[in-house]
């Protein structure tokens, strides 16, 4: 049962798509819930049949036109996929890559004719499809694959084709079972000419489920999670595809093989091609985030009835949580799932909003697909750490899949490099901070692949990307003499953070300089050398924008209890960052080592000052029980009861007996 507190702070924590949330509580039942000690059969079977039951009222179309059934609301699809996570992952991924990949591709690379043709079949999951781009060759480099589709004006038709093993699409979701269609990545041929990677719409199997000629489809196998998604393998065999099946929307081709685009650089269209489909990463990074809550709710509250030792002067045991070294588990992973929360629901509005508005200006994209990379990054990795400590705080008890933190860790698990590998997209953030380097390259570019010259590195942009007049009201506010501030001061937090990322960004960019005076024409070493201090710089980047967007969102909060608690999670989270990297802050002489053992002092303090509001907190996250579907909780009534009884016991009390 949730406290008062609690169900405010949920309303807050809902967001700006609150009435979505809501009717996934009350729409998804326990039938839809995962079922723990599957085989890979029934999984498949079950996660099938429930993709198209999910209720339209969840909203996970409701990112497409409403003229095809959808809602004008693509924020509105992102959270959707969100609270799906807490169901069940399998069933997050199967509507994911079948309403947001391979839907989402052809609603944002194709024309009008392709979706008046296919995007109602699609939205009532009629077309079931699949999203070809990943090879077994060329995972994250895109932009290499080898699948060709060679143009024959004479025909009107691509030759689609898998030259070698190597170049078959692998680990595609919907492919070894459900898929009719996919959306297939390949090298554009016309005559001589080469014209980069683009999306072809192509059917996989007939009406009966089997293999179009000239298509082989296998199953990826056995995997470690995600048991429902039926990954697959797809090689074509010089397959007939017909032009007006291109997804067109930046590059044509006419009948006689005229090649046309709007954009005439070959990299620069395939780089925002990719763009349009950004929402896939930061529905993967949101759910990370639902799954390390779902974790957290159930630690935490078998943290509050399970007892370990006595105290020495008292015969009663002790409850986890009221343990130190549990708190500083539990209570600063909480921290830093309330400040994801609110840098989630940054990007979404802010992504939203933008796709509202039409076309989106170059800058504005890049900046929302560093972050969007940036954070996907962040809360995939921080999902990993956060279930695999919540396992342990719950014991062996965590450990058995009845109770659910096995199913998120395996299920999970592929999401750090799932849509994107994490420290690849940790060099797109790193690249993105750059100005003249990230502009000559495009903002989803490898390394090396362009010749480098020192004067393409510049600056370093530190630009505050939520409520820039508060935090830099904050921050300005912060006096010189950093020891003489309090350690709660927001503008202090601020500033730290900041001045991180900006030494390690212009200790980035020296060394850059550096090898570019002296491996010119080594372009890869230049990059190479210098790649552990990109990726630093860009955690420190994703760091701040996290902080910002919590502060800012706390800023907003009207009811003033609830104001009051998120600013003391708040100031967890900055303080225990900090302190994790203690090292570098005091290395840098940003924090002397008396400060350094403050901060800590502090941390701890703040640990025990939250520990009475440690269920109210994970209640605030609005899971409901059945979504939970973990043993451990229910009986967690029985056990308090029990606990209840023996301490009453043990005051010399009856003992009433339970039935």
């Amino acid at each position: 049962m949730t406290d008062d507190l609690a169900d405010r702070l949920r309303e807050v924590l809902d967001g700006r798509w609150a009435h979505l949330r809501r009717a996934a509580r009350q729409k998804l039942d326990s039938r839809f819930v995962t079922v723990p000690g599957e085989t890979g059969d029934q999984a498949r079977e079950r996660i099938s049949r429930l993709v198209r039951e999910i209720p339209p009222e969840v909203g996970v179309t409701a990112g497409f036109p409403a003229e095809f059934g959808g809602a004008d609301d693509p924020g509105g699809s992102m959270v959707a996929t969100e609270t799906l996570a807490q169901v069940d992952l399998s069933l997050m991924v199967k509507a994911g890559v079948q309403w947001g990949l391979f839907g989402g591709a052809v609603y944002a690379l194709g024309t009008r004719r392709h979706h008046e043709a296919w995007l109602p079949g699609i939205i009532a999951g009629d077309v079931m499809g699949c999203f070809a781009m990943t090879e077994t060759g060329h995972g994250s480099d895109v932009q290499r694959l080898r699948t060709t589709a060679v143009y024959h004006p004479e025909t009107e038709t691509f030759d689609l084709h898998t030259p070698y093993e190597a170049a078959r699409k692998d680990y595609i979701g919907n492919a070894a079972r459900d898929g009719r269609m996919a959306v297939v990545f390949a090298q554009l041929i016309v005559g001589e000419r080469r014209h980069g990677v683009h999306a072809f719409l192509v059917p996989i199997r007939d009406d009966r489920g089997r293999p179009m000629p000239g298509v082989t489809i296998g199953d990826a196998g056995a995997k470690a999670g995600l048991l429902g998604v039926d990954n697959g393998r797809i090689a074509f065999h010089h397959v007939t595809v017909d032009r007006e099946m291109l997804l067109d929307r930046y590059g044509q081709v006419a009948p006689d093989g005229t090649y046309t685009s709007s954009i005439a650089n070959d990299t620069r269209r395939f780089f925002t091609m990719l763009g349009t489909l950004v929402r896939g990463r930061v529905s993967v990074g949101g759910s990370a985030s639902a799954a390390a809550k779902s974790a957290l709710t159930i630690a935490v509250r078998y943290g509050e009835s399970r007892r370990q030792f006595t105290a020495p002067d008292s015969e009663r045991e002790v409850v986890l949580n009221d343990y130190l070294a549990h708190r500083r588990k539990l209570l600063t992973a909480l921290a830093r799932s309330y400040a994801l929360s609110f840098a989630q629901e940054k990007l979404v509005r802010d992504l939203s909003d933008a796709l509202a508005g039409g076309e989106i200006e170059d800058r504005r994209q890049r900046e929302l697909e560093s972050r969007a990379a940036g954070l996907k990054a962040v809360q995939t990795w921080n999902a990993t750490r956060t279930i695999q400590l919540c396992r342990e705080a719950c014991g062996g008890a965590g450990y058995l899949a009845e109770n659910r933190l096995p199913g998120l860790k395996a299920d999970t698990d592929v999401f750090t490099t799932f849509e994107g590998d994490n420290t690849v997209l940790l060099q797109l953030v790193g690249k993105g901070l750059l100005t003249g380097y990230r502009d000559a390259f495009g903002s989803l570019d490898g390394w090396g692949r362009a010749a480098f010259a020192a004067e393409q590195v510049r600056e370093m942009v530190l630009e505050r990307t939520a409520a820039r007049s508060l935090i830099t009201r904050l921050v300005d506010a912060v006096p010189k003499r950093g020891d003489s501030v309090g350690l709660t001061e927001r503008g202090w937090h601020l500033s730290m953070f900041e001045e991180r990322e900006k030494h390690l960004l212009e200790g980035a960019v020296r060394r850059l300089r550096r090898g570019a005076e002296t491996k010119r024409d080594r372009p890869f070493d230049i990059f190479n050398d210098v790649q552990d201090h990109v990726l630093a710089a860009a955690s420190a980047h994703v760091d701040r924008v996290v902080l910002e967007a919590f502060v800012a969102g706390v800023e907003e909060v009207a009811d003033a209890p609830v104001k009051a608690l998120l600013d003391k999670v708040c100031d967890l989270y900055a303080l225990s960052t900090i302190e994790a990297d203690k090292g570098w802050f005091m290395e840098h002489e940003r924090l002397t080592p008396a400060r350094a053992k403050a901060v800590t002092a502090a941390v701890n303090d703040l640990l025990t000052e939250l520990r009475p509001r440690m269920r109210t907190l994970v209640d605030g996250f609005g899971v409901p029980d059945a979504w939970l579907n973990a043993a451990i909780l229910r009986e967690e009534a029985d056990r308090q009861a029990v606990m209840s009884s023996a301490d009453h016991a043990a005051a010399g009390e009856e003992i009433v007996p339970i039935g």
